[in-house]
């Protein structure tokens, strides 16, 4: 706050504080809900959504106390990369954290991602399955005559086919 603060001033400092005051104590519940929730998802949750709001509190009070108007496209920029880029990493982590099987599945309401990973997880299974049997030597007739216990060269005169 300055010394000879007038009403207008006085008002926008006191707002400030209480902004800056909400952001810090929404990036301390944050910080606060990863140490104490039990699984990844809750820690998941508490580290995106508060903080978002956090921040935003957090740069309201800077473009308030900067008190120019050259100040607010750049936290709005900055503030907007945070909305676009914490929830899709929040994504990622989560679907990660759920292949690998870092979850409570008993503290999940709804599993809707179950379907979506068997399914994945069948096709996955199929296709090794046709690699490998595409891999294996043939069994039977070869393609020249022969079988697989004669090398396929359509027989000798030891097994009793045609001799070479």
């Amino acid at each position: 706050m300055t010394p000879n603060a007038t009403g207008v001033d006085a008002v926008i400092d006191v707002v400030t504080a209480v902004l800056l005051i909400a952001g810090a104590l929404m990036s301390l519940g944050a910080a606060i809900g990863l140490l104490r929730f039990p699984d990844l998802m809750s820690r998941m949750h508490a580290a995106t959504k508060p903080q978002v709001l956090g921040l935003f509190l957090v740069l309201a009070a800077i473009g308030l106390q900067m008190r120019e108007w050259w100040v607010w496209p750049i936290l709005a920029v900055a503030w907007i990369f945070q909305l676009l880029t914490v929830p899709v990493s929040a994504h990622m982590v989560g679907r990660a954290g759920y292949r690998t099987k870092h979850l409570h599945p008993e503290l999940l309401s709804t599993d809707e991602l179950e379907a979506v990973v068997l399914r994945a997880a069948g096709q996955r299974a199929a296709e090794k399955a046709q690699e490998a049997e595409s891999a294996m030597p043939h069994t039977g007739k070869a393609r020249n005559g022969g079988n697989a216990r004669n090398g396929g060269n359509g027989g000798n005169a030891r097994n009793g086919g045609p001799s070479a």
